[in-house]
């Protein structure tokens, strides 16, 4: 009896032991790599969760939302631990949680919130400040005049975030009639091409513009080569954000007036870590800074702050943070 019950504690002991070392999976399921701010986001996330013991498995869906639903339910059925989701599609994705969650998968909404979910997490800036911060600094600057505002897809939550940071600092000066909208849209995907036909279709109807605000670095791009190709670069205010590198040459050149620097680093790792965590059933009341309102519940969040770059201070941001090297933009 003695030596069954000593095999028992001995098994009981190895069973422990095999837990603790197995390596919890993440699964990273990407929109696009093709905007260079989603290559850092993902080699940060990949490295933090390697210093902590875990693997990732990366899926990118390119920009399709079907293609990344059927990336989530070959991952959800091999079973991760954990999934990060940078969705293509506010609505897909919110299914894409629906078939985690009756597997008991925890799930981080990472840079876009995932709306009307059972997401655990979430991991992001505070993108209606960051709409603020763009439209604070072109009023200071151009208090008065012509505005044309470019959103990124409407199927991405953020386009609506930031839209909502630019309208409660311009909105005062509209009725007040200091500043007219010229364009006011939202694109269908985050393409600098088609931000370069939209802002050229107003430049050919003969229309004076003194600002551009974008959603990001791209879309920001795509209407300074229409403004370039005016030869009204010079004259036009212009925001954007992610801090490309394209986009800080394009401040330094003056074609650009600033662009967001967003903390990615910070923002992969605190993704990484909360990950982490919930594949070891571990709480996440101490990962959290805050709270958000998904639309269906309070949901436990990380919400980092960006910082306006401009021509004066770019040594002083994204360059001494080591986000961009000096000799990559000059």
């Amino acid at each position: 009896m003695k030596r069954l019950i000593k095999l028992f504690l001995i098994f009981i002991t190895l069973g422990v032991i095999s837990g603790c070392n197995e390596t919890p999976e993440i699964g990273l399921l990407m929109d696009t790599v093709e905007l260079e701010r989603w290559v850092k986001d993902r080699d940060f996330f990949v490295q933090k969760v390697e210093e902590l013991g875990g693997t990732v498995t990366v899926k990118v869906a390119d920009s399709d939302a079907d293609v990344q639903f059927q990336q989530a339910l070959e991952m959800i059925n091999r079973g991760v631990d954990a999934l990060v989701i940078i969705p293509v599609d506010m609505v897909v994705s919110e299914g894409i949680v629906k078939m985690a969650k009756r597997q008991d998968i925890p799930v981080i909404s990472y840079d876009r919130l995932i709306r009307n979910s059972e997401i655990d997490f979430y991991v992001s800036t505070d993108n209606i400040y960051i709409g603020e911060q763009q439209a604070d600094f072109l009023t200071k600057a151009q208090p008065t005049g012509n505005y044309v505002l470019i959103g990124g897809p409407t199927s991405d939550y953020n386009s609506y975030q930031l839209l909502l940071g630019w309208k409660n600092i311009l909105q005062p000066l509209i009725e007040k009639g200091d500043i007219k909208l010229l364009g006011d849209l939202f694109l269908d995907s985050w393409s600098a091409d088609k931000a370069y036909e939209m802002m050229n279709k107003i430049l050919e109807g003969g229309a004076e513009i003194n600002a551009v605000l974008a959603g990001n670095d791209a879309l920001a791009g795509g209407a300074i080569k229409a403004l370039d190709e005016h030869n009204m670069t010079s004259n036009v205010l212009v925001a954007g954000q992610d801090a490309d590198i394209a986009a800080i040459q394009n401040i330094i050149l003056g074609k650009q007036t600033i662009t967001v620097y967003k903390p990615i680093e910070s923002l992969a790792f605190s993704a990484a870590t909360a990950a982490m965590d919930m594949a070891k059933g571990k709480d996440l009341s101490g990962n959290m800074t805050c709270t958000v309102n998904n639309g269906h519940r309070l949901i436990p969040s990380v919400l980092l702050q960006g910082q306006v770059v401009n021509k004066d201070n770019i040594r002083m941001t994204v360059i001494s943070e080591g986000f961009v090297e000096e000799q990559e933009i000059y």
